[in-house]
């Protein structure tokens, strides 16, 4: 029976499994990035009505879509499942689209580290960070994304000062 640190050896941690199954879409994101760049600021703020656009076409063969984008009701496992799915489908272009209004606005370009955090969060999980590895600066990138359905966002802080700046 291989031990655990053998394992861990010759396939690598579970975290660095993870990592490389979203390096494809970290390479995707980058790929945008030029194109992104050379939007307009008003052409940038538009990206967000065509991503709405597209998530409605998306979920469009859905008898219960106008549910799926509604806040206030709770979802079956089902229902979450397939809004995930949409938001799955413009998440690279919804990242690059992030990452692009940082570099505008805070002067914060997203590494790619972070857009993995982000994808991390996206879909449930926890992503542990340090200080001053930009977790505020990650968190915008879910929560943009998650926000497209309409449904609400929560972001949740036990730091006064970043609750504060944040805001």
């Amino acid at each position: 029976m291989i031990g655990e640190k053998a394992f861990s050896k010759v396939f690598g941690s579970k975290n660095e499994r993870q990592a490389k199954r979203m390096g494809p879409q970290v390479a995707l994101i980058n790929s945008l990035e030029p194109e992104i760049e050379k939007l307009t600021d008003a052409e940038l703020r538009g990206k967000t009505d065509e991503f709405r656009r597209r998530l409605r076409e998306a979920l469009a063969s859905r008898p219960d879509m106008e549910q799926l984008l509604s806040s206030g009701t709770k979802l079956t496992d089902d229902q979450k499942s397939a809004l995930q799915g949409a938001l799955d489908g413009i998440l690279p272009e919804a990242f690059a689209v992030v990452r692009e209004a940082g570099k505008r606005v805070v002067n914060m370009r997203h590494f790619d580290v972070q857009m993995m955090g982000g994808m991390v969060l996206h879909s449930g999980r926890i992503s542990e960070m340090k200080t001053g590895e930009g977790k505020t600066l990650v968190a915008t990138l879910p929560v943009y994304l998650n926000a497209l359905a309409g449904r609400g966002v929560h972001v949740v802080t036990v730091n006064d000062y970043l609750a504060k700046r944040d805001a």
